[in-house]
């Protein structure tokens, strides 16, 4: 596996805390996933790490620290951009962003802007 591959399987793990962050995965979220990677060239590894979170039943907080801390290891990218939009995508397919998943989208932003802060610093 390439590194750009586990990125994007990362980017399931982002989808997944971020749907489940208010407790429970929405079918409508599961929808607006779908339709959000039908064409997308990492359409695999995001759905595979995506499924593999859901049926582990893993915790928000367990999945986000793992995948964060893989951001953190890849350093600077351009599909952190993409990531927050889908981010935001999953979240406001039920009735608008919950202060939950928000805390997730806000989260990742800060812990990297933050991560990278520092070793600019260095």
């Amino acid at each position: 596996m390439t590194e750009k591959e586990k990125l994007y399987e990362t980017l399931g793990e982002l989808l997944f805390a971020v749907a489940k962050a208010d407790g429970v995965i929405q079918e409508e979220e599961k929808e607006a996933l779908n339709k959000l990677l039908a064409n997308h060239s990492a359409e695999h590894e995001i759905k595979w790490s995506f499924n593999y979170e859901a049926n582990k039943n893993n915790s928000v907080e367990e999945v986000y620290k793992k995948a964060i801390s893989f951001c953190q290891h890849y350093g600077p990218a351009p599909e952190y951009k993409e990531f927050l939009e889908a981010m935001k995508t999953i979240a406001d397919a039920t009735n608008g962003i919950a202060p939950q998943e928000s805390q997730v989208i806000n989260s990742f932003s800060n812990d990297l802007l933050e991560r990278f802060q520092k070793d600019l610093e260095q």
